[in-house]
């Protein structure tokens, strides 16, 4: 008989899991996130010994990464040694953060509003380096399906939830607004609010200030001209499908009139990204619905609840900060060059194409 070794060795083959969380423990600025997050911790006079927060933050961030309950994310700590390690609880007989545990400290995070803060220090560090640009935004809103049923303790929807209509389907839940930086494509502010609060409401409120050019697609009609518009910022709104579809081929006015709408599509297609992490690494799609053809074509052949009866009750900044590191494969070069020089500009891999956490609250918003 085979004697059965102790599990002590480790496998030396570079799965995807091992090389996305190695870029992690490069790319994202844990002491930076450690400082934001110390001051709010509990001292642990009593009882048994706190985790280290960076431990902790660790586990919260592979939460969100993985798609891990609570429960999942313990037994996962159990039972993945290459979580155990790169939270740094790789010892055999070190005790490991229960469930409970964990959702004490996302408790905390919420309590605080640090999610927020935490965009605003990554955003912060994106500036700094020069990859976060600000002369233009990309607005753009998306439905996140929430449960509508009422077989629950309240027997009651989720009052910050409301029920809106999409083409001729009608959805319950809230609608993830987001503004992100036209070249860059990186994530600068979020906002949350009820599904029926119409797209051109938030159009000013995802502006940073300091905008000259702000571009959205055609829900965002008449937003120059809203009693909130920045007067210094020029809007550049899609065109409305029934008009451009009655463009002729045959006159040169509209040939140039429909090219011009391509343009403004190509920079706009920067916003979808984010998206794309929400619905789909995230699993928050609307309803069982699948993304259109377009959507998928502009999320790279792919096709940000929301709310306190999420699986995480994270923020939805939380997901486009630490969700979004996912696509960090784009930036490699700069990364690996970064980080011969001993400096942090890799951290925008984290949020290459938008700023990537795992469930919305309603009523959240954060900029830098």
């Amino acid at each position: 008989m085979k004697q059965q070794s102790l599990g002590l060795g480790s496998s030396s083959k570079r799965t995807r899991k091992r090389e996305f969380l190695d870029e992690m423990q490069r790319v994202v600025p844990w002491g930076d996130l450690v400082s934001l997050i110390a001051p709010y911790m509990p001292e642990g006079r009593r009882g048994r010994p706190p985790f280290c927060i960076e431990a902790m933050l660790r586990i919260h961030f592979m939460q969100q990464w993985f798609t891990l309950s609570d429960p999942a994310m313990e037994e996962a700590l159990h039972d993945v040694p290459l979580f155990r390690d790169f939270a740094g609880l790789g010892g055999w007989d070190e005790r490991l953060p229960d469930e409970s545990t964990i959702l004490r400290f996302r408790h905390v995070l919420e309590e605080h509003k640090l999610a927020p803060q935490i965009l605003a220090t990554i955003n912060e560090l994106l500036e700094a380096k020069g990859l976060l640009l600000r002369a233009g935004t990309v607005v753009d809103a998306t439905l996140i399906a929430a449960p509508s049923s009422t077989k629950n303790a309240g027997h009651a929807r989720d009052p910050e939830m409301h029920q809106s209509k999409k083409g001729n389907q009608w959805y319950f839940g809230m609608k993830a607004h987001i503004g992100v930086d036209a070249d860059s494509g990186l994530v600068h502010t979020v906002r949350g609010t009820a599904g029926n609060v119409n797209d051109v409401v938030e159009a000013a409120s995802l502006l940073h200030g300091q905008e000259i050019d702000a571009f959205g697609d055609a829900g965002y009609q008449g937003a120059a001209k809203r009693p909130d518009a920045k007067a210094d910022v020029r809007w550049h709104i899609a065109m409305r499908p029934g008009k451009r579809a009655a463009l002729k081929e045959d006159e040169p006015l509209d040939v140039l009139i429909d090219e011009l709408e391509r343009v403004k599509a190509s920079i706009r297609a920067k916003v979808e990204h984010p998206f794309r992490v929400i619905k789909r690494q995230a699993g928050q799609t609307v309803g069982s619905t699948e993304m259109s053809a377009p959507e998928m074509a502009q999320c790279g052949g792919i096709s940000r609840k929301s709310g306190p009866q999420a699986t995480h009750q994270t923020s939805l900044s939380e997901t486009l900060c630490v969700r979004h590191s996912m696509s960090t494969r784009s930036m490699n070069a700069t990364q690996d060059e970064d980080h011969r020089s001993g400096g942090q500009a890799g951290t925008a891999a984290i949020f290459s194409r938008a700023a990537g956490a795992a469930h919305p609250r309603a009523g959240n918003a954060s900029r830098a």
